[in-house]
């Protein structure tokens, strides 16, 4: 039976409420998806305009168009700022499941001191505001600027993507082996594995569907990234968050509305590979999917 289905024994009230209930549901799932709703749509515009015509709303052909997609392929500062975007991330994305995943599974031993400070230490990026560490991570490239270029450079944005997407790998990671049963690693140094055995043949895989739902929630992190770009990259790190910031502030255009799109679809379907990674990870450790 489904969790939101109406048990048999339901009164009248209860009837009522679990309708309301749906209904309520829906409005804040409409109020959420709104924003998305209008700009699909918009970004098909024949017109270089931002608002719905009148011929697309009696929906006629000639008022929808492929012109703005066209666009966005065909001009070069475009393409530089794609190519830049799917390269930081993807530097961004190693570092940051590869330090997210050790710390996770330090943080998952029971001899572990200090687990609550360390922890918040590492995810302090997703709750202090964006700005703020942006301000922090330029001052100190300004400090050591002198000995390590940083700002201005692909390295000083990837190292600091790196930084806003390692939380994400270490509270996946820590989720995943919050039911990891010990006794597997246990048994397989009894039977003579070394530690980079028993990591490699039994951890590695028992806990991949966590590591690489936080790779992508890393990658997404880095690929939506503005804020940060704007402090401490110059304009040969272009990505396409600060271009179409740029676009908005300078030439407005609809092909902000198409690359939106774009990104929309992208996260649709990095999302949607999250979950099944998700459930993947539910049954391999023997638990019911929700």
């Amino acid at each position: 039976m489904s969790q939101i289905s109406l048990p048999d024994h339901a009164g009248p009230v209860e009837t009522i409420w679990h309708y309301l209930y749906i209904f309520i549901c829906c409005l804040v799932f409409l109020f959420l998806i709104a924003p998305i709703l209008v700009i699909i749509p918009l970004s098909f515009n024949a017109e270089p305009y931002f608002t719905f015509t009148k011929q697309m709303m009696s929906l006629d052909p000639e008022a929808f168009s492929m012109r703005w997609y066209q666009d966005f392929m065909n001009k070069e500062i475009w393409q530089v700022s794609i190519g830049n975007s799917f390269f930081i991330a993807f530097c961004a994305t190693i570092l940051a499941t590869t330090l997210g995943t050790i710390a996770a599974l330090g943080l998952s031993r029971a001899e572990m001191p200090y687990k609550g400070l360390f922890m918040g230490l590492l995810i302090s990026p997703m709750i202090v505001p964006l700005v703020i560490t942006a301000a922090g991570i330029f001052f100190f490239y300004a400090t050591v600027n002198d000995y390590i270029p940083l700002t201005g450079t692909y390295l000083g944005v990837i190292l600091a993507h790196t930084v806003l997407g390692t939380p994400f790998v270490v509270i996946t990671v820590t989720a995943t082996l919050s039911g990891f049963d010990h006794s597997l690693t246990r048994a397989g140094a009894m039977l003579g594995a070394d530690p980079t055995t028993v990591f490699f043949k039994i951890i590695m895989p028992l806990i991949l569907p966590g590591v690489i739902s936080g790779a992508l929630f890393a990658f997404v992190t880095s690929f939506d990234e503005v804020v940060v770009v704007l402090f401490v990259a110059s304009v040969e790190q272009q990505t396409i968050p600060r271009q179409m910031w740029a676009g908005i502030r300078e030439s407005i255009s609809p092909t902000i509305l198409a690359v939106a799109t774009i990104l929309i679809c992208i996260s649709v379907v990095l999302l949607a590979t999250v979950e099944l990674l998700r459930r993947r990870s539910e049954r391999l450790r023997g638990m019911s999917p929700g």
